[in-house]
């Protein structure tokens, strides 16, 4: 019975984990792809000096945002949603979707960020190409998405990694409570504190796993990408 319980909550604490990660980043995908190709796409047209420099200013927020402290998120997402707060009406603070939520706002700006560059770093003549053949601006915008679709689909797989590997945002806006949002960094946190160190370094197996998992495929991406 012991050891049934020790996996089963190995399970919940691994699904739930996915599932709160995962979905940050599909939502945050949907957000910041389009946001990230628009900024990319900017480069190509010509600026003037306010329109350049309006420009960097972007860029450099998002660039800041890309490296925003999780504990930072998670006390402006527990302000929000305490009952004292302007969102506390909600009830969703200590629940699983006030940890998406506290996801979503970190993996945002990487999505956007790196969308981007990839976006960006596709030569101009390209687009110039698609156009003088005869594509509209959407047709030939489609065909530079295209180009850096292996930017986008690392931004996605690096934005899952900064989500499932994060431990300070969710634990504030979570509470760790066992078997309702407890997560593989906030319980091998919690397990290593009890001394219980056969379930933390099965936990850190695990996020180990997914984290090469990761990283695994960042590689196939890139060996890809330089393959074209």
């Amino acid at each position: 019975m012991v050891e049934s319980t020790f996996w089963e909550e190995i399970l919940n604490i691994t699904l739930l984990s996915l599932r709160v990660s995962g979905t940050a980043v599909l939502i945050g995908a949907l957000i910041g792809i389009p946001i990230g190709a628009f900024l990319g796409f900017k480069q190509f047209r010509g600026k003037r000096v306010l329109m350049r420099f309006i420009d960097v200013m972007l860029r450099s927020v998002i660039n800041t945002f890309m490296g925003l402290p999780p504990v930072l998120v998670g006390l402006v997402v527990y302000l929000l949603f305490t009952s004292s707060g302007p969102l506390g009406w909600l009830g969703l603070l200590y629940t699983p979707t006030a940890m998406i939520i506290t996801q979503l706002i970190m993996v945002v700006p990487i999505i956007i960020g790196v969308t981007m560059s990839a976006v960006g770093s596709v030569e101009r003549t390209i687009r110039e190409r698609a156009l003088a053949l005869g594509a509209t601006e959407a047709q030939a915008a489609w065909l530079v998405l295209r180009e850096a679709r292996m930017g986008v689909l690392t931004s996605i797989i690096a934005a899952f990694g900064a989500a499932i590997s994060e431990v300070g945002g969710i634990i504030i806006t979570g509470g760790n409570i066992r078997w309702w949002t407890r997560t593989l960094t906030t319980a091998i946190v919690v397990e290593t504190e009890l001394g219980n160190f056969t379930m933390a370094l099965t936990l850190g197996a695990i996020l180990l796993s997914i984290a090469f998992a990761i990283n695994l495929a960042l590689t196939i991406i890139q060996f890809k990408g330089a393959g074209r």
